[in-house]
């Protein structure tokens, strides 16, 4: 057993949430499988990367993070589209890694880092403070302590007997207390929680809990401020606990209704011709719906998510001109 021990105060809240999420695990593992086809993993993985990336500040939009994956042209800054070609790539690797070892976490830091940072795959060799405006809100510790931190925590991670649920959201505080690298620390928390949650189940790779971070940002970032406060990681692990939770409940209610959006998909490709480009309001118009907010939720979005459609200007997703077409596949 290592001698480093994070500090960390059990709570009944805890272990709660533990059972409540092991418990939708197992109803969504049951048929996730068998529903999660190349095509939505994709499209939950690009939701991943674009929230990910917005808590960041990208502003690139799920249609836009799409396109950029697709080769299509997207009227952005080069650094964020940068940011997002390098953050499917790091996805993309993570099958291969191991969650306590140093080399896959400095191979992960590269990749997502890679024409961004100077010093990618590097840890910092300077002091950091996280500011809010002017407002100091942590202090990372001196750079000439940062590799033994972090081989102090992989060390801790990989003989920890807590459950990985648990694991995974106090290796995510203590990353960004270490705060390791000079940039892209929150993406690589993120990331490798991800990573430590699907070695623990496989289907949790493919989770968007970022979406509910991205919705909750400023409790995500109080959570960690509160943690830093009391010394521990236990605000931030029942965070992050929460967020899990509420991205499973998404998930298995998704499940639950996957009959009815397919159908609804299947009537917008059976209207939308191939060879043809129609607005958002022409297709409403075939399917005779009037409301725009769900036709964009329940047709457009999963259409676009699946690869089954594209956008004639992805880089102005927005457009008043912007018509929908097949996607040749």
């Amino acid at each position: 057993m290592p001698d480093y021990q994070p500090p960390l105060t059990l709570t009944p809240r805890m272990l709660a949430l533990v059972a409540e999420i092991s418990e939708l695990v197992g109803r969504l593992s049951a048929q996730e499988q068998s529903r999660l086809t190349p095509q939505l993993r994709r499209g939950n993985r690009i939701r991943t990367i674009q929230a990910s990336l917005a808590i960041e500040n990208n502003t690139l939009s799920v249609e836009q993070v799409t396109a950029v994956l697709d080769g299509r042209r997207v009227l952005g800054l080069p650094a964020e589209i940068q940011e997002v070609r390098n953050a499917f790539a790091a996805y993309d690797a993570m099958a291969g890694w191991q969650p306590d070892s140093v080399e896959h976490l400095l191979t992960a830091h590269r990749l997502l880092m890679h024409g961004l940072l100077d010093d990618a795959g590097c840890y910092r060799a300077g002091g950091v403070g996280i500011y809010r405006g002017e407002k100091l809100l942590h202090m990372a510790p001196p750079p000439s302590r940062v590799a033994l931190l972090m081989q102090d925590l992989l060390a801790w991670l990989a003989a920890t007997e807590l459950p990985a649920l648990i694991a995974s959201c106090v290796f995510h505080y203590e990353f960004e207390f270490i705060h390791p690298f000079a940039d892209g620390n929150g993406r690589m928390g993120r990331l490798w929680q991800t990573l430590i949650l699907s070695r623990w189940q496989p289907l949790l790779a493919y989770l968007p809990v970022e979406t509910v971070i991205q919705t909750h940002q400023g409790e995500y970032y109080a959570a960690l401020a509160e943690a830093d406060k009391v010394s521990e990681a236990s605000p931030f692990v029942l965070f992050m606990l929460g967020a899990l939770r509420e991205a499973l409940l998404e998930a298995v209610a998704g499940d639950q209704v996957s009959d009815q959006v397919s159908d609804q998909v299947e009537r917008l490709m059976a209207v939308l011709q191939p060879g043809v480009a129609l607005k958002a309001s022409e297709l409403m118009e075939l399917l005779h719906l009037s409301h725009r907010h769900s036709f964009g939720k329940s047709y457009l979005k999963p259409a676009l998510a699946a690869g089954l459609i594209e956008m004639t200007d992805p880089a102005s997703p927005r457009s008043p001109a912007q018509r929908y077409r097949r996607k040749l596949l």
